[in-house]
């Protein structure tokens, strides 16, 4: 199939596009290596509590996969270490030649670890599959604005867009949709298991698998033909090292077992690593969120509940609201590391508010129990309601397990709920999240790209990443618009009333912003690189 498909965009005449160009941004032709110096300075292992769900990219939307797809897979759009800024990666250069038209040009004589030509038309299969598999736990959502994709030759791809000056779009070619896979070796319409991605080497990234025992060990070999805007490794490859159990983890890296030791510690072991002198804590720029999902269909009286009612099921989210104090949690179980989050945006970035700080609690940000208690009065709501609300133990760190014992304290204090604690580990939690398994749950988001956007997008449109089944056509209206808003003043203010009325619906709530975390062996150079506001792990600028 994929021979006959490239034979017949070879008989394809290339089409004409116009001369000028609404963005343009072309980079290096590779070469160099990610350090800036050579390559040689021995393999590296790199330790995590985090797991990956699965290799392929159609199906995952999670830190732990992407971590080990951004070694492996190439992008057309990347980010050099120590920015966001989108620039070509595989690509020799990419523009808007119409305001719905993004063209991209690939260098020629890209090919994979088996062999196999990389060519525009591994680009349209790889991203037209994210599309047609659409699965619960994959990216699908990233791409709402893309109307099509033409492989125009072997080295011009062309994405046309539903709404034009798309703000985001490059950046969105740099996330989870992005990694470009082999059409020969995955399958059109269903996922891929791990092992037969692996055995496949459909790999053209940084980096290639050398062996892989998933969520265990993975032996990551340095890729001599890969042509991309990271260079050469730093290091002569890298081995990926997992954990169950955070202890462990800092342990490795104190007693030098492992180099660096990312997600996930807690604040108590960043605190206690900080005074070892043996090893270095490295913090970058945080736009993780941590939040609580409301699932609109079987939430105390949500729609396919006995008790079906709307208004009681907005006061039961108002009353949370109201009654959760961020800043004990922030202080008493991160030490600090994690602070309030008012917002479905974290704070810092351009357009981000804070309406939850105005809306519920004193106005200060602390609890307000009287508005809670009239939340429940004004809808008719009897107190308790019990509550089952979901946690997961592994992925967002040991002290989840503390940060919702906290949580149901202060909800069951107020004596409007009586809450039913549960947790399940992540691969698990993953996939039943979005089968309405789980009420309320915990949910953390690590951003794809530095843009307001990507927190707004991916949760509240139609078909949203949640599965909670919320919508609202005038939070829809305003996310789409401020897509497309070149301005930047009238962007910032359509995305600030986009956040104030996902607050009076309350499909989430938001509790805290972290930060990046890394901690490594003092002989370990490179990973500040990787600690950027891109939120991408490079073991390329890693060595000793």
């Amino acid at each position: 199939m994929a021979m006959n498909k490239k034979a017949l965009q070879s008989a394809i005449a290339l089409a004409g596009v116009s001369a000028f160009a609404l963005t343009a941004c072309t980079g290096p032709s590779g070469g160099g290596t990610a350090s800036g110096s050579a390559a040689g300075g021995g393999a590296i292992t790199y330790g995590t509590t985090d797991k990956v769900v699965t290799l392929d990219p159609a199906g995952s939307y999670d830190a732990g996969s992407f971590m080990v797809m951004n070694q492996i897979y190439p992008f057309l759009m990347n980010s050099k270490p120590g920015t966001a800024e989108a620039v070509p990666d595989i690509a020799e250069s990419a523009s808007f030649t119409s305001p719905t038209e993004y063209t991209v040009k690939l260098k020629s004589g890209l090919k994979f670890a088996n062999g196999h030509a990389l060519t525009s038309s591994d680009v349209k299969y790889s991203i037209d599959r994210v599309v047609k598999i659409n699965d619960d736990n994959g990216p699908a959502s990233l791409l709402s604005n893309l109307a099509s994709v033409e492989a125009q030759d072997d080295t011009t791809v062309v994405f046309t867009l539903k709404a034009g000056n798309d703000q985001v779009f490059p950046s969105v070619l740099g996330t989870n949709t992005g990694p470009i896979i082999d059409e020969e070796v995955f399958p059109a319409d269903t996922l891929m298991s791990d092992d037969e991605i692996v055995k496949g080497k459909p790999f053209a990234g940084q980096y290639t698998i050398e062996s892989y025992k998933k969520n265990e060990l993975v032996s990551l070999k340095v890729n001599p033909d890969y042509q991309g805007l990271l260079g050469k490794p730093a290091n002569d490859g890298a081995t990926i090292k997992y954990y169950a159990d955070s202890n462990n983890l800092k342990l490795d890296v104190q007693q030098g077992n492992i180099d660096v030791a990312g997600r996930t510690l807690t604040a108590t072991d960043a605190a206690d690593l900080e005074k070892d002198s043996k090893v270095t804590v490295h913090k970058g720029p945080g736009g993780e969120l941590r939040y609580i999902v409301f699932n609109f269909d079987t939430m105390p009286f949500g729609a396919k509940t006995a008790d079906a009612d709307s208004a009681k099921a907005l006061a039961v989210r108002q009353a949370m609201a109201n009654v959760v104090d961020r800043d004990a949690i922030a202080s008493q179980v991160y030490k600090g590391t994690y602070l309030p989050a008012y917002s479905v945006v974290p704070d810092g970035l351009p357009g981000a508010a804070k309406p939850l700080k105005d809306m519920y609690g004193d106005g200060s940000g602390k609890p307000s129990l009287d508005k809670a208690t009239k939340a429940f009065s004004d809808a008719g709501v009897t107190a308790p309601v019990t509550l089952k609300l979901q946690y997961n133990p592994d992925h967002y760190g040991k002290s989840s397990g503390d940060e919702y014992a906290m949580i149901k304290e202060q909800l069951e204090k107020s004596g409007l709920f009586k809450v039913e604690l549960q947790s399940t580990e992540w691969v698990t939690y993953s996939k039943d999240r979005t089968k309405d398994v789980y009420p309320v749950y915990q949910l953390g988001w690590f951003p794809d790209y530095s843009d307001a956007d990507n927190y707004l997008t991916p949760f509240f449109i139609p078909g949203n990443f949640l599965k909670n089944h919320y919508e609202n056509p005038d939070v829809t209206d305003q996310i789409s618009k401020q897509l497309v808003a070149s301005d930047k003043a009238e962007r910032e203010k359509l995305l600030s009333d986009a956040q104030t009325a996902v607050a009076k619906d309350l499909s989430t709530l938001p509790l805290l912003q972290g930060a990046q975390l890394m901690v490594a062996g003092k002989d370990i150079k490179g990973v500040e690189k990787t600690l950027d506001p891109s939120f991408k792990t490079r073991l390329g600028v890693i060595s000793k």
